[in-house]
């Protein structure tokens, strides 16, 4: 059959990989439960790191001009600030968005690195997502609708970067989404909704970077042969990479004149389905 070839599976991995990890949906949930639907052997880890190389990718290719303004405007703020040369000055807004970006990655480096793979052990259950995906589906929706939507990118703070940092650590348990409960934050702080997600894409780079460099870590600790092939494996990261750039491009267009009320229905309508299929 056509879904038992492992290019197939690569295939439609990458896209639930590149679509879900940017749309507030939990790319976790859709990776854990779509295999679990259909049968389908876990493809291994090797295969996880070519998924978030691909989605990684497509975040450095959609915002190649602004992460290049952002990493050189902060380098000049830096030197400036190491040789006191003049009275300090306040950064750039691009160097402002580089700190309120590093700023970000913390909280989420620490519990990852604190609770990780405890959370990764015990608490990856389609129980579980049924749960987060529906109460922060709510939690969406409310941000959404009571959300000041004020603010632009450039006003965000390091005080905001800090607390929508703070809750991305929620997202180690599966069903929250990553970006969902970063935009969510954001909305909260006043941030307007095609900024909340630009933020929340920022975001994801180095976080998805640091995701996949501790998975090739644990992979090369490990020893085991590659558990797909080479071919298995480039399909992965390109099909992964293409569908993430198209999503972050049409959903930031998306956004400019929509809400998010149609991914808050589709997680309670998922959410319905899982435990339908659990109960049943």
């Amino acid at each position: 059959m056509f879904l038992d070839n492992p290019i197939a599976q690569a295939i439609i991995l990458g896209v639930l990989q590149g679509l879900s990890e940017f749309l507030p949906i939990s790319s976790s949930a859709h990776l854990i439960l779509l295999p679990w639907l259909l049968g389908w052997k876990q493809m291994g880890l090797d295969f996880d790191v070519a998924l978030h190389a691909g989605t990684l990718l497509s975040v450095l290719i959609y915002f190649r001009e602004d992460l290049i303004r952002m990493f050189r405007a902060f380098l000049a703020w830096a030197r400036d600030r190491l040789r006191r040369t003049r009275e300090p000055q306040p950064p750039d807004p691009d160097a402002s968005l580089a700190l309120a970006v590093i700023v970000g990655t913390v909280p989420a480096v620490i519990v990852a690195g604190l609770f990780g793979d405890y959370i990764e052990t015990n608490v990856r259950s389609p129980w579980v997502t049924v749960v987060t995906l529906s109460a922060f589906g709510v939690l969406l929706w409310i941000a959404d609708r009571r959300g000041p939507q004020t603010r632009l990118l450039g006003q965000i703070r390091l005080p905001d970067a800090l607390l929508i940092g703070a809750a991305q650590c929620i997202a180690l348990v599966p069903g929250v989404s990553r970006s969902g409960i970063t935009i969510t934050a954001a909305l909260l702080l006043g941030l307007r909704r095609a900024d909340s997600a630009r933020f929340s894409f920022l975001l994801a780079a180095p976080v998805v970077f640091l995701a996949a460099l501790k998975a090739a870590f644990d992979l090369w600790q490990g020893y085991s042969p590659a558990a797909v092939s080479i071919g298995t494996f480039l399909t992965g990261i390109m099909v992964s990479t293409a569908a993430g750039f198209v999503c972050i491009k049409y959903f930031l267009r998306f956004l400019q004149r929509r809400t998010y009320l149609p991914f808050v229905v589709y997680r309670f309508l998922l959410a319905c389905f899982i435990l339908a299929w659990l109960l049943l």
